[in-house]
């Protein structure tokens, strides 16, 4: 008895000294990957925000002048020196980080597929989103950064430079997304849906303030027959996306071209906010919408809050 009894602690002993200490080991580098994973993400995303800052200066140096020096692109869009400013910030910020990964601008567009195709991450930026915003002169542009990997934006900032806010989310380490005004970060989430659905609370839509059509017009017919109350708003830039990750809006259909950079940076962080950015497919009828398509147009979409 003694002997079995002496046996159960020494290998009880032998588990302590050999087996445990291996299990730690490995649970400390473990644990130490994760927080330095954790530590690079937050980084990046405060590196991207930085970025987003820098760009929103050089844009609002041009805004102050008489003459932005308004040029015509291939597609009739405008385009003006604080596209090319911005653009020139952005991608010089993003290069100096030395992560080795592409980038996609609105502005430097014309890298072939062949060469995209092949691309698991890179960041896509639209340097003024909201251009005849900007020389219409009402504040509603933006610039966008976001880190698309393998079709999807994990990381997103939205940065709003006549307010001096910040939207941002990323969601490879973690849930994060918040806006930030006058300095003060809060998180941010969707609403409910519920509540406009039985009457209680209208239903707010938003729309572009440029492009709406009939086919809008029929989506929101049909809207006017599942909710009792429905109010909208119409609004330039991917500021409409924010409104609804912020819990201000609770629906943005879009039936009317837009291209990848106008969406992903606000994608990412109406996904980290409980929201639904989907390709509308037919009625009721929708699918993932992902980047880095051969074609940069995107499809219809529908996002909406939580439902």
């Amino acid at each position: 008895m003694i002997v079995a009894d002496s046996l159960r602690q020494f290998n009880c002993l032998r588990i302590k000294t050999f087996i445990l200490p291996a299990v730690v080991q490995a649970n400390v580098m473990l644990f130490n990957a994760v927080l330095l994973c954790e530590s690079a993400m937050k980084k990046l995303l405060e590196d991207v925000i930085g970025i987003a800052r820098r760009a929103g200066v050089g844009i609002l140096d041009v805004y102050d002048l008489d003459d932005f020096g308004v040029e015509t692109k291939a597609d009739n869009s405008p385009l003006t020196k604080a596209d090319l400013a911005s653009h020139e910030i952005i991608v010089a910020g993003l290069q100096a980080l030395k992560l080795d990964i592409p980038i996609l601008s609105e502005e430097s567009d014309d890298i072939p597929y062949s060469v995209r195709r092949g691309w698991q991450r890179y960041f896509l930026i639209d340097p003024l989103d909201g251009t005849k915003e900007f020389i219409n002169r009402n504040g509603e542009f933006t610039v966008n950064i976001a880190l698309i990997k393998e079709g999807v934006p994990v990381l997103g900032v939205v940065y709003v430079p006549v307010k001096d806010v910040i939207y941002a989310g990323q969601q490879l380490e973690g849930r994060t997304v918040f806006v930030e005004r006058a300095g003060s970060r809060r998180d941010i989430a969707t609403r409910n849906l519920a509540s406009r659905l039985n009457g209680k609370e209208a239903l707010t839509v938003v729309a572009s303030r440029r492009h709406g059509g009939a086919a809008l017009e029929a989506c929101l017919g049909v809207l006017q027959k599942r909710f009792p109350k429905i109010e909208s708003t119409n609004m330039g830039s991917s500021l409409k996306l924010c409104l609804i990750a912020e819990g201000q809006a609770d629906l943005y259909p879009r039936l009317a071209p837009t291209s990848e950079w106008d969406t992903a940076a606000a994608h990412a962080i109406v996904n980290e906010s409980g929201g639904l950015f989907n390709k509308y497919i037919d009625k009721d009828v929708y699918q993932k919408h992902l980047y880095n398509k051969e074609n940069l147009l995107n499809d219809w979409f529908v996002v909406k809050s939580n439902s």
